[in-house]
């Protein structure tokens, strides 16, 4: 992390110069110049000081300040089979549990079918990229064949399922996370 360059945005964000911010941390411009230019380095004492004037503390700072990815390549896919229900979960976002929803492209071998998920707040949603699924919800069933979509308000047990002879795959976002 680079420290300096943090400091000097935040201090932009709040729109202040160098010396307003000297001036309310009791620093010199110069000082602030050095830190922001990484010239110098602040104690602990004294960049808790200046995140305070910037309208911060050091746990956030830390924590606000890590790159947020955004990006997702291949390499970042956890697969994880399913062999007794005949499914494999693509999990295509590293850690989206701890989001407020979560992707996956499930894959059905023919037969096969996603877990029976519970009823549960928040909201579902489904695009067949290949073959054909059954989605159930309580006791309604569903035909959902290669790009079509389904989203729902899961409020009944429900889960998809192939009742072909071809594999199914299908891009599956749950809100809040449920795979």
């Amino acid at each position: 992390m680079n420290i300096g360059k943090e400091i000097k945005r935040l201090r932009i964000k709040n729109g202040l110069t160098q010396e307003e911010l000297a001036d309310r941390c009791e620093l010199s411009k110069g000082f602030i110049s050095q830190i922001e230019r990484d010239l110098a380095s602040p104690s602990i004492s004294t960049l808790s000081d200046l995140l305070q004037c910037l309208g911060t503390d050091l746990k956030n700072f830390f924590n606000n300040a890590q790159d947020e990815e955004v990006v997702f390549k291949a390499d970042d896919v956890f697969v994880k089979e399913y062999k007794d229900e005949g499914s494999i979960i693509n999990w295509i976002v590293p850690n989206s549990q701890k989001n407020d929803m979560e992707p996956i492209i499930i894959e059905l071998l023919p037969g096969g079918k996603s877990y029976v998920d519970d009823p549960h707040d928040g909201e579902e949603f489904g695009y067949v990229l290949s073959g054909s699924v059954v989605l159930h919800i309580g006791g309604k069933k569903y035909r959902v064949r290669k790009s079509e979509s389904f989203y729902y308000k899961p409020n009944a047990v429900h889960y998809i399922e192939n009742n072909t002879k071809n594999n199914a795959k299908v891009l599956w976002v749950s809100t809040p996370p449920t795979f």
